[in-house]
């Protein structure tokens, strides 16, 4: 049964009564009492619950339930908001043309003052495990340390990699911090570095312990890789407010960086405490079904109660019922972001990842509450990463569906491990890890070509090193991982214009998509309810005969046009606009000690 967030006791939730960094009245706020730390964390239960506490902003209704988690990472190479090309503020945080007043981000309970609210919680369990805990390795108050620990990281990260530069808080706000500018990300990431590897010596192994049994608890193979994840953004390129590049802090050089990545990302998968499923169908299986055990791919999720979270409300296959035989979620739910069009027709035809994460069907009208799929149009594709119909419960919410987000899988891990090898020590060093990625995707009949050969050619540096970023792509696409691996990369503006031609292309049937069918052809299987789709492949362009019906796959004209433009907003570079701004509320609420770069 999914973990349900509860913070133990009347006492505890008075802890955090403080943390809204915004508050009106937090001044007026009484302090908690030293006898109520000290007795919450020398006692492992109730430490617990305030570690449970840490991530209740995860869910509130503005926070990554429902502002962060549906916008941040769009649009990419690979993955878009599916109407980019509808004015509106919705639009505008994922066009690369969000303004601070945006109305949808602009509240003072927006993820940004909630990923705040976390770092405070976590702040003040970790003053208080360290006060009364005696928290050391192998010890309940240890693993609690180093989750607490980690969670703030998780809210750090994704603060830096949403907005830059932001205040640095490493201690519970007292009234003389309250109002603190924005301090270098490049403080901040060697502050989190260290904590993880403090972390890491402090919480167990996936199973080695009953806590670290799911991975809605942290444990040590995440730490690890969300450590290396953390070397590489750092290290990485990205947008400073005097331009577009590496760091200069000589602590997070890529040298220090890649080598630290490397060794993290190798305990990992030497310990064997983590693996890729078997197949990938059955790795996004799992995760419909609400499979939380550890020792698997995922490494760990953020964790929502049955009641919260919109991760298949907003990114799954869409249905327009407001219920039917899969789900009763409401209207419309799913579908609100998609695969570029292209991607489909980039995969290798034999790539098992395809047709899990390309759908062009959604599930129409509902006759009897049972819907059929329908064919979608060519502009229009949805993740099949999420699908209800892969749930094995049956979401009766309107509002939520209550699946977790996947943070963080074993498969990231082995492309770290390739990347960093690759850098460090060559080609040939990162070969097994790109080899083992691939083996999982491809039939046996075809790795000796598709997995050996491909990979045995690949012996040099940019070779290999081209062929991590496409191997990227076709892993994750519609996991919104990809942008700040495009910044960091320094290839967000490139493959953006490259990902426009790609489009262009395929609208008008020429270079790389000249052989993708114009027309598909459908029927409905045995149940009545799935289809049998002819023509998606390149070259199917035969009719296969009566028994199914033809329907036009083209996307052409203004409208084409109108919507391929839309990746990004005309006039805007992506590269100078790699963050979204501090929404104005928390501007005018600083005293005077924020304020927003890169020309916004």
């Amino acid at each position: 049964m999914k973990h349900k967030i509860i913070i133990a006791g009347l006492i505890i939730s008075g802890l955090f009564s403080s943390c809204q960094q915004f508050e009106d009245d937090y001044l007026d706020t009484k302090a908690e009492s030293t006898l109520d730390a000290a007795l919450i964390f020398s006692t492992a239960g109730l430490a617990k619950g305030a570690i449970d506490g840490i991530k209740v902003p995860f869910a509130e209704t503005n926070s990554y339930r429902g502002r962060f988690l549906p916008y941040y990472g769009l649009n990419t190479d690979v993955e878009w908001y599916n109407t980019s090309q509808t004015a509106g503020d919705k639009a505008d945080l994922c066009v690369y043309d969000a303004k601070p007043s945006n109305t949808e981000m602009n509240t003072t309970n927006n993820a940004y003052s909630m990923m705040f609210s976390g770092i405070e919680r976590a702040n003040i369990c970790i003053k208080g495990i360290r006060q009364y805990g005696n928290p050391s390795p192998g010890t309940e108050m240890g693993q609690l340390l180093g989750e607490a620990l980690t969670l703030r990281a998780i809210y750090y990260a994704d603060l830096l990699k949403t907005w830059g530069d932001v205040p640095a808080r490493f201690e519970p706000i007292t009234s003389e911090t309250l109002y603190l500018a924005k301090s270098s990300r490049d403080v901040i990431y060697k502050q989190l570095i260290a904590d993880l590897g403090e972390a890491s010596t402090l919480v167990a192994w996936p199973n080695e312990t009953a806590y670290t049994s799911t991975v809605e608890h942290v444990n040590k193979a995440f730490v690890k890789a969300f450590r290396a994840r953390l070397a590489l953004a750092a290290s990485g390129f990205q947008q400073y407010p005097d331009g577009v590049r590496r760091s200069n802090d000589p602590e997070l050089s890529v040298a220090a960086m890649y080598a630290l990545a490397l060794r993290e990302s190798r305990e990992v998968i030497q310990s064997g405490s983590a693996r890729l499923e078997s197949t990938f169908e059955g790795l996004w299986r799992k995760y419909n079904e609400e499979n939380t055990t550890a020792g698997g791919e995922s490494l760990w999720e953020l964790p929502f109660a049955d009641g919260r979270g919109r991760m298949l409300f907003t990114f799954a296959v869409k249905h327009t019922a407001a219920q039917d035989q899969f789900q009763a979620n409401g209207a419309n739910r799913g579908g609100v972001a998609g695969p570029l069009p292209f991607v489909f027709y980039d995969y290798d035809q034999v790539d098992t990842r395809r047709d899990v994460t390309c759908v062009p069907y959604k599930y129409g009208a509902a006759t009897n509450n049972i819907a059929k799929q329908e064919l979608g149009s060519l502009d229009t594709w949805y993740f099949g990463k999420y699908r209800y119909e892969w749930m094995k419960r049956y979401v009766t919410s309107t509002n939520d569906d209550g699946v977790n987000k996947m943070y963080m899988r074993y498969a990231e891990v082995l492309l770290i491990a390739a990347e960093t090898a690759n850098e460090l020590e060559g080609a040939s060093a990162a070969a097994p890890y790109l080899k083992q990625i691939r083996r999982r995707s491809f039939p046996a009949a075809a790795q000796a070509v598709k997995v050996d050969a491909y990979v045995d050619a690949l012996t040099s540096k940019e070779a290999m090193f081209n062929a991590i970023v496409n191997e990227n792509k076709y892993e994750f696409t519609g996991e919104m991982e990809r942008k700040q691996n495009l910044i960091r990369w320094n290839l967000l503006k490139v493959k953006l214009d490259e990902a426009k031609v790609k489009m262009a292309n395929l609208s008008a049937r020429t270079g790389e998509y000249a052989d993708v069918p114009a027309a598909l052809y459908y029927k409905f299987q045995a149940d009545n309810v799935s289809i049998d789709i002819y023509g998606l492949n390149r070259g199917e362009t035969a009719n296969p005969g009566a028994a199914y019906t033809q329907v036009a796959w083209t996307w052409t004209g203004t409208a084409a046009d109108a919507k391929i433009n839309s990746l990004y907003k005309a006039g805007v570079n992506p590269d100078n606009r790699q963050f979204w701004p501090i929404w104005q509320v928390f501007i005018d609420g600083s005293n005077g000690q924020l304020k927003n770069d890169y020309g916004y």
